[in-house]
């Protein structure tokens, strides 16, 4: 039997009066019961004396048995959890009680009928508490999972953001790099752990070679794929701005390939004419300029690389701005 149940509710203590005074032949044995069960003095001695009282007064009519039991149990009930092992010692000697023999002849099938209500309420409290327990476990597990899941969340948000502040110190710090072939390949590395990070990258770079053995034909950047589009990934970083030369070898890449858009980003910027070419080609390919300086200061604030792309793209083919700046 759990213990969360001997706080009496009115019903249970109207019970537990109706039935302990059956058990017990006189009102002295009701005082017994509960100093046997290890009721305190301090809630019996007052009812001890008004029956010693009584006898030496020699009245006819005192207080009665069930008197006492309910006045004692109410007293137990008031002081809440100070009582509750006392309240569950008298509860298990009412369950357990099977000696109807020291019952009044005439109150032994009542006191058994009595019984047997307390230990069918017992049961029928303990089964909902036992409900109830497993209720709350569930709902304590569930509330754990939620912490967890919530901790492991801050915790993957805690390592985004410093590895975009990884990401952007490395990029700053390309800057001092005096061996451009070194830098150009640090720059190629750095934007593509970026595009991991976002969870974008499909593929890193790689070359292609003929079928003839013409050697290396193609070398391509990167490959990362937004909102169900692939886009082929170029990076410069040249002390010149790009010229049409530049930008449109890049874009033969993506006119040899089906249904791929195109994305360049450039250290140095773009030159009026490059800008001017990738405009004609707008109508056939999507692509998408980006200068080193936005990806450093997308790196600051709290908006994606996706976000930040989508504007682009939008701005393309609704106002047809190429060079479109957030």
């Amino acid at each position: 039997m759990n213990g969360q149940i001997y706080h009496f509710p009115p019903d249970f203590l109207n019970l537990l009066v109706d039935t302990i005074p059956r058990l017990c032949k006189s009102r002295d044995d009701v005082l017994i019961f509960f100093y046997s069960a290890g009721v305190s003095n301090n809630f019996l001695a007052d009812l001890s004396d008004r029956l010693q009282s009584e006898r030496l007064q020699r009245k006819e009519k005192g207080i009665s048995k069930y008197e006492i039991a309910r006045t004692a149990l109410v007293r137990l009930n008031d002081v809440g959890d100070t009582a509750i092992r006392e309240r569950r010692e008298i509860v298990r000697r009412v369950v357990e009680f099977n000696d109807f023999s020291r019952c009044w002849p005439n109150e032994q099938i009542a006191a058994q009928g009595f019984v047997a209500k307390v230990r069918d309420e017992v049961k029928f409290k303990d089964f909902f508490t036992r409900i109830q327990q497993k209720n709350e476990s569930k709902l304590e597990a569930e509330r754990e999972k939620r912490q967890q899941q919530e901790k492991e969340r801050l915790e993957l948000l805690h390592q985004k953001i410093q590895k975009r502040k990884d990401i952007r110190y490395e990029l700053i710090a390309l800057y001092q790099e005096a061996d451009t072939k070194r830098r150009g390949k640090q720059l190629e590395i750095i934007l593509n752990r970026l595009f991991e990070s976002e969870g974008l990258l499909v593929r890193e770079s790689f070359t292609i070679t003929g079928e003839h053995k013409e050697g290396v034909i193609q070398q391509v950047d990167g490959a990362i794929e937004v909102n169900s589009y692939l886009y082929i990934v170029e990076m410069k970083w040249w002390k010149e701005k790009l010229g049409p030369p530049e930008v449109m070898q890049h874009m033969m890449r993506l006119f040899q390939r089906s249904d791929v858009r195109g994305i360049f980003i450039s250290a140095s910027g773009y030159t009026d004419a490059a800008i001017i070419d990738i405009q004609k080609a707008l109508n056939q390919r999507i692509v998408t300029l980006f200068t080193l300086k936005e990806l450093i200061l997308l790196l600051e604030g709290e908006n994606s690389f996706e976000s930040l792309l989508k504007s682009k793209v939008e701005a393309i083919q609704l106002d047809g701005k190429l060079l479109y700046e957030v």
